[in-house]
């Protein structure tokens, strides 16, 4: 097969050929437009799973289709670091000015005067320069030096201006557990203002499994503030479309066995579907691809997982926390409890909190419920076991 007409493209945040097995919320996001257009508020969505499952394509779906619809809306991915935090808040900057520069909306009238001068405003207290949205600062408005102050008042400003003309203003938050609490607690609170005065003004995020409890804690209102859906794995059905449809498109097709191997292999995970995909294209002789094709796809797919998605999790990891992952590794992917895990490594289950704690921090495994901790990549587990061969 020519390799220069591959359809797969696995990649982070890389939206498919084929994005299968979402209707449900792609409609919510139209819908919450559509109703935008008619002065109603919704609420905002959260996506939460596991890596691999497509979370942020789903969230850059949304801000696409918003977009289309001209609303303002403002990409922006979070960092767990400090000097993350702070190249965030630049992003956010910059990008609220780019998108209020793209937008359509007619500049005439004096809300959204009022909406641009905020943004400004709240840019510039920022710290970001050099960009200019054509109009002077909104003196009084979104410039005190404290961010959920400043933000609110940006944030009223502009959705007031959309609102006037039957549009929207959205923040898409990608991997938002990682949100520092001082931004993450003001967008909370804009989100939840916004919500009482009915305007629209939305944020929408994706992230771990952790992230509804994350939102909770920051503030307790948060589980009012959001629709929260929980992206997993396609079911079969979708998976197959997803593998198929990328193919038809150019002109070649699955043997049904072939396609039942490579779904079966990627276990309904839109990551290794596309990794499974560009491998059996790039080692067909021919078309249809068979089940011979499909299960050197399987070999060569997991090989690349193995030098890429994998390690990029692993190796962040200390040794200590390594062997922590390790002794995970014996109950597979549906999680351990904590008490095992300390067993196995000969230590006291207190003694581990902090491997624990990092592990979390880091992304590397979540919490589903008290006791218990589980790998946030699916296939980690294999994945350990194929690296350290006299694992059980």
């Amino acid at each position: 097969m020519d390799r220069t007409l591959n359809p797969y493209a696995p990649g982070s945040g890389i939206s498919p050929k084929a994005l299968e097995g979402r209707d449900a919320e792609i409609e919510s996001i139209d819908t919450i437009v559509a109703r935008a257009r008619h002065g109603l508020h919704s609420r905002a969505i959260v996506l939460s799973g596991l890596r691999g499952v497509g979370k942020t394509v789903l969230l850059n779906a949304f801000r696409l289709h918003a977009k289309q619809r001209d609303w303002i809306t403002v990409p922006v991915e979070a960092r767990s670091t400090e000097t993350g935090r702070d190249s965030v808040r630049a992003k956010l900057a910059r990008e609220l000015v780019v998108a209020a520069r793209s937008s359509k909306i007619e500049r005439a009238g004096e809300a959204v005067k009022s909406a641009f001068g905020s943004i400004t405003s709240f840019s510039a207290s920022l710290g970001m320069s050099g960009v200019s949205l054509g109009v002077d600062r909104a003196v009084g408005r979104a410039d005190s030096g404290v961010l959920e102050v400043d933000l609110e008042e940006m944030v009223t400003d502009v959705a007031t201006a959309m609102k006037d003309k039957g549009l929207g203003f959205a923040i898409f938050v990608d991997e938002m557990q990682d949100l520092d609490e001082e931004l993450l607690t003001a967008l909370l609170a804009a989100q939840h203002a916004a919500g009482q005065d009915g305007l629209p003004f939305y944020v929408f995020g994706a992230g771990l499994p952790n992230l509804p409890s994350v939102l909770s804690e920051a503030r307790s209102y948060a589980e009012r503030l959001f629709e929260y859906r929980q992206i997993g794995p396609l079911v079969p059905d979708a998976a197959r479309r997803a593998l198929s449809r990328p193919a038809q498109e150019m002109g070649a097709s699955f043997d049904d066995d072939a396609l039942t191997r490579l779904v079966e292999a990627a276990d309904g995970y839109p990551y290794f579907l596309q990794e499974y995909g560009k491998a059996v294209w790039d080692v067909a002789p021919a078309r249809p691809f068979t089940l011979a094709d499909a299960e050197a796809a399987v070999v060569v797919g997991t090989a690349q997982l193995d030098q890429g998605f994998f390690p990029a999790r692993w190796d962040r990891a200390t040794p200590g926390e390594r062997a922590y992952l390790q002794a995970m590794a014996r109950d597979g992917e549906r999680g351990s409890r904590t008490s095992d895990v300390a067993i196995r490594l000969g230590r006291g289950l207190s003694s581990l909190g902090p491997t624990r704690s990092e592990l979390i921090k880091k992304g590397l495994i979540y919490s589903p419920e008290h006791g218990r901790i589980a790998y946030t990549v699916p296939g980690m587990a294999d994945f350990i076991r194929r690296q350290f061969t006299d694992q059980p």
